[in-house]
């Protein structure tokens, strides 16, 4: 059955942090995607800045931007927003995307920090290393090849990604899923732990996947983290973006580029998203 989507709501958490710059960025993979064609030619695309319950649930995708994660995470209790945001990720299971402060908020379990001192939303079966790369002054940039991106525009897969980190986290560790809380992971030092929650119905149980799939990873060897002695890059690579179901994490700022093609990409993933939602509405609607 074919279900024709005559809008979708996209909406960007604007709390604090880079928000305006991730609206102006979804407006540009937008109309590349008009560009494209079907299915995403007939689209209306409506892009809103998310600061209330009400502006929320109008939404059927989130982009949690770069900024402080302790801040914004203070803001949503104080607002009424975290239970909802928590609902959307992780009960409705909506699509819903990190970007560096972004990823912190969705992984279930955060390090190098005081318990209590931040909530976490959930979403992702990863622990991340807050600032991994250490102060503001060290940040940096890398050229990064991004395979997921494939044929999403008119650039092609094999044109390197320029990716800005500011304070950056990682995926530290890859943990295992399982229902309810990671009991292991809240007995750590310096670690929180986001809550459990139950996804609504058949349909949001579908977007959990059982596996987190790694997305894009960092050589180690890059010459600015061989320069950084303060802190260690065991390995060979680091994680700096992973998806599971519909929530898509990474470490890294894009809006803080002219580059859409990260957007573009999760546009793409957000319209097949609500397609199955939509089909699952209609055949679940009872008759008249």
């Amino acid at each position: 059955m074919t279900v024709i989507i005559p809008d979708v709501t996209v909406g960007v958490l604007a709390l604090q942090g880079a928000f305006s710059e991730h609206v102006q960025l979804l407006r540009s993979a937008a109309h590349s995607l008009k560009l494209k064609g079907a299915p995403a030619q007939s689209v209306k695309w409506n892009f809103i800045e998310v600061r209330t319950p009400d502006e929320l649930a109008r939404c059927d995708g989130l982009i949690l931007p770069g900024g402080e994660s302790t801040t914004i995470s203070m803001v949503a209790a104080r607002s009424g927003l975290l239970e909802p945001l928590r609902d959307f990720v992780k009960v409705l299971r909506k699509p819903t995307w990190g970007t560096c402060a972004g990823l912190i908020l969705l992984a279930e379990s955060a390090n190098r920090t005081k318990k209590g001192g931040q909530d976490l939303i959930g979403g992702l079966d990863v622990r991340v290393n807050r600032n991994h790369f250490g102060r503001q002054v060290e940040s940096f940039q890398a050229s990064l090849q991004l395979s997921f991106l494939g044929d999403s525009t008119d650039k092609t897969a094999n044109d390197p990604y320029r990716c800005v980190f500011i304070r950056a986290p990682v995926v530290e560790k890859i943990l295992p899923h399982k229902d309810g809380v990671q009991t292991e992971e809240e007995s750590r030092e310096a670690t929180i732990v986001a809550p459990s929650k139950i996804p609504a119905n058949e349909v949001a149980e579908k977007e959990i996947k059982s596996e987190v799939e790694v997305m894009a990873t960092l050589p180690t060897q890059t010459p600015t983290l061989q320069e950084n002695q303060e802190h260690k890059h065991p390995g060979t690579e680091d994680i700096i973006a992973v998806r599971q179901g519909n929530v898509f994490g990474i470490s890294f700022h894009p809006e803080l580029t002219a580059d859409a093609r990260i957007h573009v990409w999760w546009l793409q993933e957000v319209l097949e998203a609500v397609q199955r939602r939509r089909q699952f509405e209609v055949v679940d609607r009872p008759a008249p």
